[in-house]
């Protein structure tokens, strides 16, 4: 079993390499890494959202956060495990040009391309710092959202992430995070393969588990908005597992699960709450207006 320096040694390694490649490459292997045409889908489609640029997306996520993390405008985002800055770009499109974005990644390659990003997109209220996740660059009580995709579960100490996020939080300040999680174990083979670890895999941590670290943290109203299952083909499994391990592991029934989990921190101007809610009760009967008007009235000769 590898020690914590050494998960993240291979992380660090293994996403230096992917971000000097692109989507195409990136697809047709395990998240990213591995032997090529063998490739598990973990990630949502992000062209329909705005803010999306495709130069940004590496193609390693497992969900989309920013879709359940309330972000409005004039707030200050964070962030982890920004990447090339796929999640910062969306999430800076609902904060607005009065609002703020960081992102924080460990992997100083990542952090020269998303930062290389933001210059093209001539974006100057994102910005990109390099650090640990478990020891952020980030003063207390100074944003109001975290979003994090498919970067937790490769972290040893998960307890000091959800420590940090609750420190930088200002009070009343929420998450929406995109993991993977565990229902059963994994086999060694997986759990130990490098691959796997920057496959986002062997560093999960059993779903009750990983939710009561939230809950540990001091977070509430704690949701789970989202959830889908993993599927990893078989021709990845005989990379690490022999045929018998193979079978072992499918009759285990061992769910690998997306989850996108959303939880608050107490305090703050019960007030700001009110305003949000109303904000976002006014957003979704714009949206319901606007895709009305594109509906076709009957007898209205456009169908």
């Amino acid at each position: 079993m590898q020690t914590a320096e050494q998960i993240k040694t291979i992380v660090r390694e293994k996403y230096s390499e992917i971000a000097l490649q692109d989507k195409a490459t990136n697809a047709a292997s395990c998240c990213g890494v591995g032997s090529p045409g063998t490739y598990t889908i973990m990630s949502d489609n992000y062209d329909q959202l705005e803010g999306y640029n495709p130069d940004a997306d590496l193609g390693l996520g497992c969900g989309l956060p920013t879709e359940f993390a309330d972000i409005q405008t004039g707030d200050t985002v964070l962030d982890l495990g920004s990447g090339a800055g796929n999640d910062a770009f969306v999430a800076r499109a609902e904060t607005g040009p009065t609002g703020k974005v960081i992102g924080v990644d460990f992997t100083p390659t990542m952090i020269r391309r998303a930062r290389e990003n933001a210059e093209k997109l001539n974006f100057h209220n994102v910005e990109f710092r390099q650090g640990d996740i478990e020891d952020l660059p980030v003063s207390d009580h100074s944003v109001d959202v975290v979003v994090s995709n498919c970067v937790l579960n490769l972290v040893p100490d998960k307890p000091k992430v959800f420590g940090e996020i609750m420190r930088v939080l200002r009070p009343g300040g929420h998450f929406s995070i995109s993991d993977i999680v565990l229902v059963g174990e994994l086999p060694d083979a997986l759990r130990n393969a490098a691959e796997m670890y920057a496959g986002c895999v062997s560093g999960a941590i059993q779903q009750d588990e990983y939710l009561n670290i939230i809950r540990q943290a001091g977070f509430e109203n704690l949701k789970v908005k989202k959830q889908k299952p993993i599927l990893i083909p078989d021709e990845i499994l005989r990379e690490y597992l022999t045929e018998n391990e193979l079978q072992a592991f499918v009759a285990s029934k061992t769910g690998i699960i997306s989850i996108t989990a959303y939880a608050e921190k107490s305090g703050g101007d019960p007030g700001n709450k009110v305003i949000r809610a109303e904000k976002k009760k006014i957003e979704m009967r714009n949206l319901a207006s606007e895709a009305g008007k594109a509906c076709c009235a009957p007898g209205g000769g456009c169908c």
